[in-house]
Formats: structure tokens, sequence, C-alpha cells
């Protein structure tokens, strides 16, 4: 297969990375939160968060200014070894499954892991050939405010319920043959990207 067109975070077979994409609109410390917990919990060598351009199940108003989401999200992760990355919008792709099948050469090169939160988990069943995503990646799910039970309730967790992996076990999740999740607990923060809008435009 072809590699990108564009250049990419050197990367070798026995690096550990997590994915985190998202709308990041905006980001906040709930998402720094994650981010934390997950180069911990999973041991990463890298977390990349990749800044979606346009989250297919939501209006397009709520996710214009993409640089300035880009830039918010650069300041807000303030670690080393998390990347802000905008591959989305460079490969032209409109869903997580799409993009992941476009990083194809790029996942044949580490050992990886895809990061969200108990909020992006329960809705899962509703995004685009949804089923590629565990079948691609291990799923490292961390627990949201007010999501956990709609998380463990969810069409996802129910059908992949028999692939689950125990949350002290989820530092085995990068590289795992799929399709493999972890439900993780953390300490909740109140944040979220939807309260932030609505107190901007108040």
């Amino acid at each position: 297969m072809a590699p990108l067109p564009f250049p990419l975070p050197a990367v070798n077979p026995k690096m550990r990375i997590g994915i985190f994409g998202g709308s990041f609109n905006p980001a906040h410390a709930g998402h720094v939160a994650i981010g934390q917990e997950a180069l911990k919990r999973l041991k990463l060598h890298q977390l990349w968060w990749l800044v979606s351009p346009q989250n297919p199940l939501k209006d397009s108003a709520e996710t214009d200014d993409f640089e300035r989401r880009v830039a918010l999200a650069e300041q807000l992760a303030g670690h080393p070894r998390v990347k802000i990355l905008t591959l989305e919008r460079r490969l032209g792709t409109s869903n997580t499954a799409a993009t992941l099948r476009a990083l194809r050469p790029l996942l044949a090169c580490g050992q990886y892991v895809w990061v969200m939160g108990a909020d992006s988990f329960a809705s899962l069943h509703r995004w685009n050939n949804w089923l590629r995503i565990p079948y691609t990646l291990p799923l490292a799910v961390f627990d949201r405010p007010g999501y956990t039970l709609q998380a463990l309730h969810s069409p996802a967790a129910q059908r992949l319920a028999p692939y689950r992996i125990d949350a002290e076990d989820c530092a085995v999740l990068p590289g795992h043959r799929t399709p493999a999740w972890s439900f993780i607990p953390i300490p909740r923060r109140p944040d979220s990207s939807t309260a932030l809008r609505r107190r901007l435009k108040r």
C-alpha cells in the first residue's frame, strides 16, 4: 500500500500510540485529563489528538473555526508526548472509519489504541460504519460524568461484550488483537464542550 503523501510523527513497531479523535470544540480540562490518564494507564509513548474538521453527528455550525480549535488544543495539551494532528483535513475523510482505513499503512507500523470518552462510546453505534472501528483498533473508553450507564448499556457495549478487557489490564490494549476494549474509570471532571459553548454564547 502506498505511503501517505505528507509527513507524520516518526513511528517504529515498538511504539505504543493512542489516537484520541474528536471535534474538540472547544478543547477543555476534561480532554486533558483523559489524555493524561491514557498516557499513564495505557503506558503510551505518544498520544495523538486528531482534531476533526466536522463531526458528522453535529451541525456544521457547532464545529466551525477549525484553526481556532486546533490552536486551543495545542495550547491545552501541554505535554511533550501529546501531538495535535489534523490528519482528517489532510486526508479529506469525513468519519472515523474512513480515516482509519486511510491510515492503514501507518497503523501497520506501531501498536495503536483508539482513545475515547464514555459519551462517545455511548453513541458509537450511530457512527458511520461503526463496527469497522473496534475491528481496526482496540478501544480504551474513559468514563465521563453522566455517561457511565449509557456507555455500559449501549448497543456497542452489548455487541462487543465478549471482547471486554478488565480496566486493571487495560495496558494490554495497544497493539492487541481486535476487537478488544476496556471501560476505564478515572477521577471525574464536570467540563464539557457543550457547556463551554453555551457559556460563550451567553
